[in-house]
């Protein structure tokens, strides 16, 4: 476009992009020098065949996976704290990582992935929000017997709802299933898988026990993530209603909408929040890597908003 402000410093006039279904293909024909760029985290298989590749690159990404809650009330037991603390610390999230998604990802500490927000001293948003996540087998053996006997049950049954169409959903629910029951005697999962599509209408719907779910940001400012949680949120499906996270998140919409070490301690509130009341379950942050040619030079890749840009991208 002629007519582009910046039109002297664009150098590539024509960008072709293909379409491959498998993300080996792809790889294969990125080694056949067919193409330019070509993901390795779609498996482990992949990634660990590929990862020491020179023409790796980290490809920032701000995703977190994580488990959702049904506190509608339909559930037995989920509205019950002790027993959604007790999940949450039988889950062992490093070790679901190196089951499932051990292709650059991190287990999660907090809502916000690591690497999307800096604050103003320069510490990342996540590492200032996390409220301390851990793995305790033993504690959440101790807190789901007192759950049972609070509501009046000696044993619960739970499904786990994740995306069939997800490469690493099946490892993830199966590590998770095993760890649960392991540490949480009367506890019985049972897993279903579903379309992304489906998925997506059981979770709005809250026809699921509990679910595994991904959400990626799209912009650098924790608001596009703890705008999930709200009790007013089309996006909170376990549609539990927590004063205090409302509270600390329209502070951050309103009030510190301007300061932004201000919004970082009310999403600091927020986290302490969900994390108080087993509100819900971080899992991991996905992190991807890819092979690009190294002859390659101004593609930016961001990880919110427009992925990946092409404006001053050329080939040397």
């Amino acid at each position: 476009n002629k007519y582009y402000w910046d039109a002297k410093h664009v150098k590539t006039k024509t960008i072709t992009v293909q379409t491959i279904k498998k993300p080996d293909t792809a790889v294969q024909m990125y080694k056949q020098g067919d193409v330019d760029y070509a993901t390795i985290s779609s498996t482990q298989a992949m990634y660990n065949a590929n990862k020491d590749n020179k023409d790796v690159i980290k490809v920032p990404e701000a995703t977190t996976s994580y488990i959702v809650y049904n506190e509608t009330g339909k559930v037995a037991g989920l509205t019950n704290k002790n027993i959604r603390q007790a999940l949450n610390l039988a889950t062992n999230r490093p070790g679901i990582v190196k089951a499932a998604v051990d292709t650059g990802s991190k287990a999660a500490t907090a809502l916000v992935p690591s690497g999307m927000e800096k604050l103003p001293n320069g510490q990342d948003l996540t590492d200032y929000v996390a409220p301390g996540y851990t793995y305790d087998p033993k504690k959440a053996a101790q807190l789901f017997k007192s759950g049972l006997a609070e509501i009046g049950k000696n044993s619960l049954k739970l499904t786990i709802t994740a995306d069939s169409d997800n490469p690493v959903g099946k490892a993830a629910v199966d590590y998770i299933k095993e760890t649960w029951e392991s540490a949480l005697p009367g506890l019985t999962v049972e897993e279903k898988f579903v379309t992304f599509k489906q998925r997506l209408e059981d979770t709005k719907n809250q026809n699921f026990d509990v679910a595994l779910v991904l959400w990626g940001g799209d912009y650098p400012e924790g608001s596009t993530f703890y705008g999930l949680f709200p009790s007013d949120s089309a996006y909170n499906y376990g549609k539990f209603s927590n004063a205090d996270y409302d509270a600390a998140y329209q502070k951050a919409l309103t009030t510190d909408a301007l300061d932004p070490a201000a919004g970082a301690d009310d999403y600091k509130a927020a986290e302490k929040a969900l994390y108080d009341e087993a509100l819900y379950n971080p899992i991991y942050f996905r992190s991807t890597k890819a092979l690009q040619n190294p002859n390659l030079t101004g593609v930016v890749h961001n990880a919110t908003g427009l992925q990946v840009d092409f404006t001053y991208a050329y080939k040397k």
